[in-house]
């Protein structure tokens, strides 16, 4: 009977869900034992056996079990390989008269996990961080490396639980997509070890001793459990002493600190560059935040700032002047007619600058939650390519560090790029009267090559009085 269960359940479900079925507890010993009577009869052991072998080879050609001879039949070479640990201690300690052999394999073959495609123009990229060594135990999907490429950092995850054994690559290395990067064996997580039961306190004690013994000393605390070991902490880059003494070090620049080199560079030798300035004229937008903050925080959930009213203020501009949201290629100008805002943002490992999509559909709560989300995902390293691509404009802000002026450069292949700055009180003339305003410098940078001073200058105007007064917003002006 049950040799006709085994392979009919064999037909029903795949062999591997049968080999867990199979699995007897110690804590079953009638189930157990009658395993063992059954297949001490040769012609029922023989039956098995045969009804075993042949539902693999049928049902899983990849997993196979190997029976002891004394079952009257073995599973084809071609069938061989590893069962699960489940059936292997299904059947108690081996002995003369065991039914099984314990022939089983348990081990589970090696993952190696490679460098991953991370864009189209990636190729390669520089081991940052190891987050594992060799020995851990790692979770499925944590992260085991950060690799720092000219435009991002990646990280690679472990596609399963497993214990990391190898690494192929060290700090500092250079990999490229398809190396070899660590090597991982999947099995369980280990369990933790069971605190040994407290000693049991006598139940009685002399009321004598009691009596006579002083008073209890306050209990000592508990003793910390140990620490969780440290993942492995990154060295610092190797320094180059020269032969001038340690007056002079050299370090290694990162991939991003090549790529930002390489692109500014690129961009002054490729555009004719120009900037023009304006003051801006900031109590209104001011005025407008300190009134509203706690009313848009509470609604929209993120703080009122600056950026999403200069934002709004370049979308407008851009429409009313497509040829600064224009781009040469070639012999062509190409207009585009959305408008993706570049925001500059600084990261530990560089300046990046991710763009807020289709910003002419979003109100201001809409871009400050983006702006917020893009720059957390940049400050702490999880900006995709996805989030960098496009843009076609910039703002950069560099008032947040108390920059007075400055010239931004163009971030090709756009063609113009808005610098905001620190604001400051100054005394300026308004209706003919010296009054303090808090006032804040514009720079546009600018692609003469496409652009005149007469489009910039009104462009940059443009933003101006935006911000001056955001009611033009409402009036569409």
């Amino acid at each position: 009977l049950l040799c006709a269960l085994c392979a009919s359940f064999f037909k029903a479900v795949p062999s591997t869900t049968f080999l867990h079925t199979f699995s007897f507890a110690p804590n079953q010993p009638n189930i157990h034992h009658t395993m063992h009577r059954l297949l001490r009869n040769p012609s029922s052991s023989r039956a098995l056996a045969t009804a075993v072998s042949r539902a693999v080879s049928r049902s899983a050609p990849a997993v196979a079990s190997s029976f002891s001879t004394s079952c009257g039949a073995l599973v084809s070479s071609q069938t061989r390989s590893t069962v699960m640990p489940s059936l292997k201690s299904s059947f108690g300690p081996s002995s003369s008269g065991s039914i099984f052999q314990r022939l089983y394999s348990t081990s589970v073959e090696p993952i190696v996990i490679n460098v991953p495609a991370m864009g189209e123009s990636v190729s390669e990229g520089t081991v940052k961080v190891w987050n594992k060594a060799v020995g851990e135990f790692v979770e499925e999907d944590e992260v085991v490396v950060s690799l720092e490429t000219d435009k991002i950092t990646s990280e690679i995850r472990a596609p399963k639980a497993g214990v990391i054994t190898e690494l192929f690559a060290e700090l500092n290395q250079t990999v490229k997509i398809g190396d070899r990067i660590f090597k991982l064996t999947p099995q369980a997580k280990p369990a933790a070890a069971a605190p040994a039961p407290a000693a049991e306190a006598p139940k009685k004690a002399s009321k004598k001793a009691e009596a006579a013994a002083p008073a209890a000393a306050p209990a000592a605390p508990a003793p910390a459990p140990a620490p969780k070991p440290a993942a492995p902490a990154a060295p610092a880059a190797p320094v180059v002493v020269t032969a001038a003494g340690e007056r002079e070090r050299r370090v290694p620049m990162s991939p991003m600190r090549k790529r930002i080199a390489l692109r500014l560079k690129a961009s002054q030798n490729t555009s004719a560059l120009l900037t023009t300035f304006q003051e801006c004229d900031m109590s209104k937008v001011m005025e407008m935040r300190d009134e509203f903050k706690d009313e848009f925080l509470k609604r929209h959930g993120v703080k009122l700032g600056f950026m999403s009213t200069f934002v709004k203020a370049s979308v407008n501009a851009l429409k009313d002047m497509p040829v600064v949201n224009a781009v040469i290629e070639g012999d062509e100008i190409v207009y585009r007619d959305y408008y993706d805002i570049s925001i500059a943002v600084a990261t530990p490992t560089g300046l990046v600058t991710p763009a807020l999509r289709d910003t002419d559909r979003m109100n201001l709560a809409d871009i400050e939650k983006e702006i917020g989300l893009l720059g957390e995902k940049a400050r702490t390293g999880k900006i995709t390519l996805q989030d960098l691509a496009g843009g076609t404009f910039t703002i950069s802000n560099g008032g947040v560090y108390g920059s007075l002026m400055g010239t931004p450069i163009v971030n090709p292949p756009q063609s113009a790029i808005l610098g905001m700055h620190a604001i400051n009180k100054r005394p300026v003339v308004v209706n003919d009267q010296i009054v303090i305003r808090p006032i804040m410098y514009l720079a546009l940078t600018y692609d003469h090559r496409l652009l005149d001073g007469r489009d910039a200058v009104t462009f940059l105007r443009k933003i101006k009085f935006g911000v001056e007064d955001p009611r033009r917003f409402l009036l569409d002006l």
